[in-house]
């Protein structure tokens, strides 16, 4: 189950956004070579990856900033990216440019501690946005829970785009951070699911003060949890009128 798209256009041009996006993409290209050298990629890790148990002994902090920035693979870019275009821009509407950023690092500065303290003693590098990201997912869901987004469902051979509230696509995608956390072992590697819903957490509660200005549930009452401006709806191609003249069939 993959977004590909809200129908809530963003006010402004998200220049944040764009930036966070295009730093990731240098950064994974300037790597890149280094996926093939194993020597070289340890030495990646070791000086930019956030390992939780360098943190919880009190060095290799800037881990915590730097592995925001790194990623494992072309997938992994991909769809974090994917992500923080869809639903950043929109975030960024709400705080300003320099509030987005500042919101973003301390969402992904808090989805590391939260990944630290859940596995504090391990020694397998942590890398990638998705905990900064998760932020972004638990803000909008404070904001906009019922603007529309097209999410990609495939099965098997079953594909097919279903339109869902953001509640209900935001929603599932969190708990099953929760019970995938639950069952996996924090220090054993693979996904990071606690910074994951770490981050949505603190993203969530960063964002519970913007919206408290702004009415709480009155803000709410006013939106219907909808954005504040019209929606973008898809609309189908127009197909324009064929120039060949139409030949009708006599009756013999």
């Amino acid at each position: 189950m993959f977004p590909i798209r809200d129908h809530n256009p963003s006010e402004r041009t998200p220049y944040v956004t764009y930036g966070l996006i295009a730093a990731n993409v240098l950064v994974f290209l300037a790597t890149l070579p280094l996926m093939q050298n194993e020597a070289g990629l340890l030495r990646l890790w070791s000086s930019y990856a956030l390992v939780p148990a360098w943190v919880s002994e009190g060095h290799g902090l800037s881990g915590l900033f730097t592995s925001m920035f790194l990623h494992a693979g072309w997938l992994h870019l991909i769809g974090n990216m994917l992500f923080l275009w869809i639903f950043g821009d929109n975030m960024e509407d709400a705080f300003g440019h320099l509030g987005f950023l500042l919101f973003y690092l301390a969402a992904g500065l808090g989805a590391g501690l939260v990944h630290v303290a859940a596995a504090p003693g391990s020694m397998v590098p942590t890398v990638g946005a998705s905990g900064a990201i998760a932020g972004v997912l638990g803000g909008y869901l404070l904001l906009y829970p019922r603007a529309r987004v097209d999410i990609l469902f495939f099965f098997v051979v079953i594909i097919r785009v279903f339109t869902v509230p953001a509640w209900a696509m935001l929603g599932v995608w969190f708990l099953l951070q929760l019970l995938n956390g639950g069952a996996a072992d924090p220090n054993a590697g693979g996904v990071a699911y606690w910074a994951h819903a770490g981050g949505f957490a603190i993203g969530f509660l960063l964002t519970l003060p913007w919206w408290l200005r702004r009415g709480g549930i009155g803000f709410w009452r006013a939106s219907r949890g909808h954005p504040d401006h019209p929606a973008r709806v898809a609309k189908p191609p127009r197909v324009s009128r064929s120039d060949v003249p139409v030949v009708r069939r006599r009756r013999r």
